[in-house]
């Protein structure tokens, strides 16, 4: 049976902050699992770096692991600390911004897809 959750040791306790690591100029990120309905992402952002505004059709949750991120969401801007998450709902455009270098979870959960039998 293929791994769904992939590139980390499963059956053991991790700190996903530890999982990525922060490079100067550069958004490092890790992809922990990807399917039609679902992503499971870590990032690490060094200050000054981020995503420029766009828009999925997902609702997207942002945990934050470590410093603080600048979000915003249909042109609202939230500040986010460690420990703290948002919601970046579908179609609303958003964007982040390193505040200080940052660590997250992003995960992005899409609507399932109908089959053929459920239409």
């Amino acid at each position: 049976m293929p791994e769904l959750i992939k590139n980390i040791d499963q059956a053991k306790v991790l700190d996903f902050a530890d999982l990525v690591r922060y490079q100067e100029g550069q958004v490092v990120s890790r992809t922990l699992a990807q399917n039609n309905a679902l992503s499971l992402t870590l990032f690490a952002f060094p200050p000054g770096e981020g995503i420029s505004a766009h828009t999925v059709p997902a609702d997207a949750l942002v945990q934050v692991l470590d410093g603080e991120a600048s979000v915003t969401i249909d042109g609202e801007k939230f500040t986010v600390a460690a420990g703290q998450a948002i919601v970046m709902p579908q179609g609303k455009p958003h964007a982040l911004d390193a505040i200080q270098s940052f660590k997250m979870l992003l995960v992005v959960v899409k609507a399932p897809q109908q089959t053929l039998a459920q239409l």
